[in-house]
């Protein structure tokens, strides 16, 4: 067991908010039971748990769900997030998280009924399938706002903050006036706790009138994590 290699891991983590898969020392993290053990030991340690999941195609970490309430629960109230996103800006992050991922997700599991070859591996070493940047699909800009503008405090309040904010912090990508997936997306909330609250909840009218939830299954298993680190 390499104690430097994880201290090394977990510096990265917490200094750069997230990586990639393809990084060499994610790789052994998600191989390596023993490196991997030792990461989430240390991670623990200081109120934090490790997001990662087969179908996002980077990690990160968050707070320990038995500490969420020492970060968030400030003068009686709960606070939306700890990184400075208002309200607007964290309701389109649901949105956009069910446009994009919600499908995605949907492709990602056809796929994988379909190779059955792949049942027998480590759970955390199934090849994404398809690849995430595949899987993954963009929103056009003028479609979102037109869709949702009125209802999060205008188009030019998103287009001009709420969507700079989400590309600054990694939840998207904005290119050519489409808005596509960010490296923290997939990891913004745990899907299997979220999607049924989405499918069977009040955004699911305005979902459908986009297409997203007739494809969408909403008892596909999955565990991943919410982001609120």
């Amino acid at each position: 067991m390499n104690t430097d290699a994880a201290a090394r891991l977990i510096a990265r983590l917490l200094a750069l908010r997230y990586l990639p898969r393809e990084d060499l020392e994610v790789r052994r993290l998600l191989v390596d039971a023993s490196f991997r053990d030792e990461v989430e030991t240390r991670l623990a340690a200081s109120g934090l748990r490790l997001l990662a999941q087969p179908f996002a195609a980077h990690i990160a970490v968050a707070l320990a769900r038995e500490h969420e309430a020492a970060v968030f629960e400030q003068n009686d109230a709960w606070q939306a997030s700890n990184i400075g996103l208002p309200k607007d800006a964290a309701a389109l992050l649901v949105i956009v998280w069910a446009l994009i991922i919600l499908p995605k997700r949907e492709r990602q599991l056809a796929s994988e009924a379909t190779q059955s070859d792949t049942q027998n591996e480590l759970f955390e070493t199934v090849k994404l399938t398809p690849a995430a940047h595949e899987a993954s699909r963009g929103i056009p800009e003028n479609v979102l706002l037109e869709d949702y503008g009125k209802l999060l405090g205008g188009k030019a309040r998103l287009q001009q903050f709420a969507l700079p904010q989400l590309s600054r912090l990694g939840f998207i990508e904005r290119r050519n006036k489409v808005i596509h997936e960010g490296p923290l997306l997939d990891l913004a909330f745990d899907y299997a706790e979220f999607a049924p609250r989405i499918l069977e909840g009040a955004l699911s009218d305005l979902l459908k009138q986009r297409g997203v939830l007739e494809t969408v299954p909403n008892d596909a298993p999955e565990s991943a994590s919410e982001d609120n680190a």
